[in-house]
This record gives C-alpha cells, sequence and structure tokens, in this order.
C-alpha cells in the first residue's frame, strides 16, 4: 500500500464577493480532486485544538499524528532543526521576519504600519546579505541569525526567553505597530531592541535600495515570533510502519519531519509562495515512492496568497495544485497497479477576508484505490460539511488513513 497525503496550506476559506460569493475552493476548478471526492470519505477535520493559536505548526504536527498540546514547542525550534543547527538546552530559537514597514527609520518605529509580513517575498539571496549585515551590526555572544527561505529567518539565542508571546507579523497588516511590540516592563526589551536597532541598519542596505528601485517592497525591520526550546517528536516511521518522505519548501515543515525521522526532499524552484515549481513538487513524490511508503506534500502558496489578500493568486494555486501536483501523482499511482490511499486536507484556513490564520475545521477527502464510497461531487468546504462526518481531533485522523 502506498500513501500520498496533500496539503494546499491555507486552501480553505469563506465566500468572497470579489470571486462571486464563492470561496477560493469552490471558484478554482480541481477536477481531479473532483473526481477522487466523487468516490471518497469526505468530512471536516480539526486540526488546531480549541485554545491553541492556529499556526501551521500545530496544524500539521496534527495531521501527522502528534497531539499538539503535547509536541507543539513553538515553530522556530522546528525550523532551526531544517536548517541543520544544532540547538543546546541554553539555546532559543525565534523566527525573523524581514517584513516591510511604512515610512523610514527617521520615523518613530512605534506609529510605523505592518505593510507586508513577506516583503513581497524577498528572495532568499537578499535575505543573506540582510542577515549578514545585523549579524555583523548587531553582534552579541550567543545569537546569531540564520537565513531560511525567503523571508523566514532563524535566531538562536542563548538564554532568551522562550515563552515570551509576541504577535505575528501576518496578523496585524494594515495596522500600526506600537501596540503588538514587546513590552518592556514583562521581558522584551531586548527583543525590541534588536527589531529597532534591525530595522535602522536594513533601511539604507544596498538590497532595500535595489529593491525600492525595482518597485518593490523594501525588507526594512525585523519581526521577532514563536520562541522556543529544542523539540523532540516519536519517530514516524516506528510509529506507524511505513517509510516517509516529507516534501515541503517551507523550513517548518521540513523541520518536524526532520524532527519525527522521515527523509525531507528540497525541490529546485519550490519557493513556499505563489511562483513555485509545482509540477517539481509532483516529480520529487513520484521519484520519492519508488522506496518510500508515504509522501506527504506540503505546498505553502494558497496559505500566502490568503495573506495577502490575492484572491484571484488563490484560485488559481488551487488550480496548479491540482492540476500540475495531484493529477500526475494520481496516474502515478494508478500505473503502478499497487493499491494506495490519497489524503487531501489544508492544514488550517486561512480566510482572505482577514488575512490571517483562523481555527476552523477543514474539508478533507480520503479516497482508497480499492474502495468506491459515496462522496462529493465537488470538493469544497460547503459540500464537506454537508457529509456531517467531523473528526474534532485532527492528530487521530491517520488512525483512519494507515493500514495498521
Amino acid at each position: 500500500m502506498k500513501y500520498l497525503i496533500l496539503i494546499p496550506d491555507g486552501m480553505a476559506d469563506t465566500p468572497n464577493a470579489v470571486l462571486d460569493n464563492k470561496t477560493p475552493m469552490e471558484k478554482a476548478r480541481h477536477s481531479t480532486m473532483d473526481a477522487l471526492a466523487k468516490r471518497s470519505r469526505c468530512g471536516t477535520v480539526l486540526n488546531v485544538p480549541e485554545g491553541m493559536v492556529p499556526e501551521s505548526d500545530t496544524a500539521n504536527l496534527a495531521i501527522l499524528s502528534y497531539n499538539p498540546r503535547i509536541y507543539s514547542k513553538g515553530r522556530s525550534p522546528l525550523e532551526a532543526m531544517s536548517l541543520g543547527l544544532t540547538m543546546e538546552p541554553d539555546d532559543t530559537a525565534l523566527r525573523c521576519n524581514f517584513v516591510t514597514l511604512s515610512g523610514t527609520a527617521d520615523d518613530p518605529y512605534e506609529e510605523r504600519i505592518m505593510l507586508d509580513h513577506s516583503s513581497d517575498d524577498i528572495t532568499t539571496e537578499e535575505s543573506a546579505q540582510l542577515a549578514a549585515a545585523l549579524n555583523k551590526a548587531l553582534p552579541m555572544a550567543g545569537r546569531i541569525l540564520h537565513t531560511g527561505v525567503s523571508y523566514r529567518h532563524c535566531l538562536l539565542w542563548k538564554n532568551a526567553c522562550d515563552t515570551y508571546n509576541f504577535d505575528r507579523p501576518h496578523d496585524i497588516i494594515g495596522q500600526v505597530i506600537g501596540s503588538h511590540l514587546p513590552k518592556t516592563e514583562n521581558g522584551g526589551a531586548e527583543f525590541l531592541e534588536f527589531m529597532k536597532e534591525g530595522a535602522k541598519i536594513l533601511e539604507n542596505h544596498p538590497v532595500n535600495v535595489s529593491r525600492r528601485a525595482r518597485g518593490l517592497h523594501a525588507a526594512n525591520s525585523p519581526w521577532l515570533w514563536s520562541p522556543g526550546k529544542k523539540p523532540a517528536l516519536p519517530n514516524f516511521t516506528e510509529k506507524w510502519g511505513v517509510k516517509t518522505c516529507v516534501i515541503s519548501a517551507v523550513d517548518l515543515i521540513r523541520g518536524i519531519a526532520v524532527c519525527a525521522g522521515c527523509d525531507t526532499i528540497i525541490v529546485e524552484g519550490a519557493t513556499g509562495n505563489y511562483h513555485t515549481n509545482y509540477r517539481g513538487k509532483a516529480d520529487a513524490a513520484i521519484r520519492a515512492f519508488a522506496d518510500h511508503d508515504l509522501v506527504y506534500v506540503h505546498v505553502e502558496a494558497p496559505d500566502e496568497c490568503g495573506h495577502q489578500g490575492k484572491p484571484d493568486w488563490k484560485v488559481d494555486c488551487i488550480t496548479k495544485i491540482d492540476e500540475e501536483i495531484l493529477a500526475p501523482v494520481y496516474e502515478y499511482l494508478m500505473q503502478t497497479g499497487e493499491d494506495f490511499r490519497i489524503l487531501v486536507l489544508p492544514d488550517h484556513p486561512t480566510p482572505l477576508e482577514i488575512r490571517t490564520h483562523s481555527s476552523d475545521p477543514v474539508p478533507f477527502f480520503l479516497f482508497d484505490s480499492g474502495e468506491d464510497k459515496a462522496g462529493v461531487d465537488t470538493y469544497t468546504e460547503a459540500s464537506c460539511r454537508a457529509m456531517n462526518d467531523y473528526i474534532p481531533d485532527g492528530s487521530t485522523l491517520l488512525d483512519h488513513f494507515i493500514i495498521k
């Protein structure tokens, strides 16, 4: 038996006026998803436990059967693992976004507005130069910023607080940042100083001068969030008896894979945003099935489109995921003659209206090549809700998927 899990991150949404009061899933063309969902078990699942922050680490841990209430220690340590960083017990990992704020470094930092949590999806190569500049200009023993992918980076900081409650940059787009900054009176002084001083350094860096000249957002401030200590997960293969490979452009997802003892594949041209190598992920998945039982394909694009408030892009990337990833992998599995199962679901919704994550249940379908079930005609949020098949704990989902 072969298993494919496909995660279009943040794909679930709410009806949107720009899309004729339809959701992106309802508006998009996804003929392969529909064909499979028609013969599948369909329903909804809650991946983010009540009271927990609806982040991708929480939701993907749940999908991979790790109860987030037990194993979620913050996304940054997982990203550190993905980058191959060694974390000592006294190290705290923090996510560091390169964001775009309004105004310039001459303006009061507290009065600036969060314009873009991703700096127009800045390239990794540009980010590496900015990270090097921050490390050089703000030296501190036991603190170093490591370049991740695009705007997502990892700051390792010895003896820093690993429980500080930061505001997430993608939650405050369009808002004045003052009330969302670390507070000096409750342990956030060092974090705030790094962000404010970092903004001064990045303001006129040649990378940002060039980006402004090209009409792109400048990455003019670091933004810290999601701290945590070194994580530990039970080995996934030992738990489920399937050799597993994870394919994602996102450090967080690869970090979960590393901690769980799964293999990972980095696809050339996979960016973690709308402009990514969809077909390359399909080709990598097909190759991975040669020596793996389960392949987990994560696609960040719908989530980024939701954060950026781009309805047409979100619709289009759902179609691309269907046509350029799911369709060719399904065709390959059909040709092998071996039994297989396919599970498709977003990890959490990222509604265009709010431009951040929500904690609502997400639609799923579970396809078995050896069974025909009465599913739904079209794979959408509403059609799956109407099936009244609700799984309240996402960490139990694989109990329904993997045959032991």
